[in-house]
């Protein structure tokens, strides 16, 4: 029987969901594909969880897609991940609602990247390599890189990778944007998970409604995520985690929120 190719975690209210096939380098196979979208969907709807980290185990976060395997699919169409799951993609399927933080070290390619894009906070080691090298093989890149890469990194930074295929370290990634956070002789997956803790801390509701509003922004435009404002800030005001915001404002300690 197949090992796992997915691991799942939970630590507090953040689940660590880690890519599990450490002897292939973590290269996708229709299974690892497969499990990834089981994993998202049980996060988004387990209302305990409230964070996410994706992670690598082994040497290498993932070199990519196994094409000898996912190729044939992908020819004749057939989106990577099922469309009743939540998309780790964010491109077809069920819209993710809660937070996911990418903890990237080793080589990092191709879907690897895109992964990390769809993601909201992106961290790596100062040693991680990217490649979006989908054009070395006679591909381009159907993940959403060619969508996220220029609205993240910028038109010209987008194009010098995407075009040639060439490798950037965590330093170069970092300083166009790629990543928020890189760390030097530590993991990923330790400054990840402190940062998702940090978030899962925080109200839930609020969590979400930023998220909403921010996504809301890039897809339908400033103006449309501006007319939304007030709506989404008068649902919060009713909400108990607003009240304890206010009661733990005035008693001055960390709010307790529970997510109604």
């Amino acid at each position: 029987m197949n090992q796992p190719r997915i691991t799942r975690e939970v630590q507090g209210h953040v689940l660590l969901i880690g890519l599990n096939r450490p002897d292939k380098y973590n290269a996708f196979d229709l299974q690892m594909l497969a499990e990834l979208g089981d994993a998202y969907t049980h996060y988004e709807e387990d209302d305990n969880l409230r964070c996410a980290v994706v992670f690598g185990h082994g040497k290498h976060f993932t070199t990519g897609l196994d094409l000898a395997e996912v190729g044939p699919e992908a020819a004749k169409g057939k989106w990577l991940f099922d469309t009743d799951c939540v998309d780790p993609l964010q491109l077809a399927g069920r819209t993710r609602t809660k937070p996911v933080i990418c903890a990237v070290h080793g080589w990092c390619l191709t879907i690897g990247i895109e992964l990390m894009l769809a993601a909201d906070i992106r961290v790596c080691t100062t040693d991680t390599r990217f490649g979006q090298i989908e054009i070395k093989r006679g591909i381009f890149p159907f993940g959403g890189a060619t969508v996220r890469w220029p609205a993240v990194t910028g038109w010209g930074n987008a194009m010098r990778y995407l075009l040639t295929g060439d490798v950037l370290g965590g330093t170069e990634a970092h300083r166009i944007g790629l990543v928020q956070e890189v760390v030097e002789g530590a993991s990923s997956l330790e400054l990840a998970t402190q940062l998702a803790e940090r978030v899962a801390a925080q109200a839930p509701l609020g969590v979400r409604a930023t998220l909403a509003s921010a996504r809301q922004s890039v897809l339908d435009g400033p103006e449309a995520a501006a007319s939304d404002l007030m709506r989404r800030a008068v649902g919060l005001f009713h909400s108990d985690d607003a009240r304890e915001g206010v009661r733990s404002f005035l008693e001055r300690r960390d709010g307790r929120f529970t997510g109604k």
